[in-house]
């Protein structure tokens, strides 16, 4: 571990880092199962699963592969659910809306890069008053390429008007750190988000690991202190 230079923009990724969009997500897979017959599953195994996405949350509830039959008919169905129950329960975790005010008190850029699509992204950002805080709001859809891709990232610094090598990258995934890394950014695993088992931190190779989002204001501090 070692100590990051102050940086002139910070990027987080969404489900898992910057808001706990777990409960309703859990929800709508808990109301897919529901609908196919299943029994829910209790919230704690869900959690891990769900920064993968729908799929991850379909090969979980059903034991099913994608390609299997009915696999894409219950994703849409997750979805749907999902679209609808958007802020059910989802809230930033705690510590951030200070990080964010922070950041905005500093003339320190801030975004989001995530590979949750924009049609779910965008009521999301709105429903949790970040919409027009911020005009780097990438999502999964918005480049050519996702993460592990570099390029969102780098389209996220290009839109705050920032090199990627003066950014930090907050992630809770390996592709998050592989993703930031190949962008040329500082990257930091956020081991407080959901942390998918066949994904373990100490393969993330980041540059720091945090265990709450306020950890990042001491990073600050060290940086500023250190410059």
């Amino acid at each position: 571990m070692h100590k990051l230079p102050l940086p002139s923009a910070v990027l987080f990724d969404l489900d898992g880092t910057l808001a706990d969009t777990a409960p309703d997500l859990a929800f709508a897979l808990n109301e897919t199962l529901e609908h196919y017959g299943r029994q829910p599953l209790p919230f704690e195994q869900i959690r891990p699963v769900v920064s993968h996405g729908g799929i991850a949350l379909i090969r979980l509830g059903f034991g099913m592969p994608p390609e299997a039959p009915g696999f894409e008919e219950r994703r849409q169905y997750l979805l749907k659910v999902y679209e609808e129950h958007l802020c059910r329960e989802t809230r930033l975790f705690d510590g951030i809306p200070e990080v964010l005010d922070t950041l905005d008190a500093r003339g320190i850029g801030w975004g989001v890069v995530t590979n949750k699509p924009a049609w779910l992204t965008d009521p999301l950002m709105q429903g949790l008053d970040l919409a027009t805080r911020t005009p780097a709001i990438v999502s999964g859809d918005t480049c050519t390429h996702r993460k592990p891709h570099p390029e969102p990232i780098v389209y996220a610094c290009r839109l705050l008007q920032q090199p990627t090598t003066a950014c930090w990258y907050v992630g809770d995934a390996g592709r998050d750190m592989q993703a930031g890394r190949a962008a040329g950014c500082h990257t930091i695993g956020a081991t407080f988000g959901y942390i998918y088992p066949e994904d373990p931190v100490e393969d993330w190779d980041s540059d720091i690991n945090i265990n709450h989002p306020e950890d990042l204001l001491g990073l600050l501090r060290q940086a500023t202190d250190d410059g």
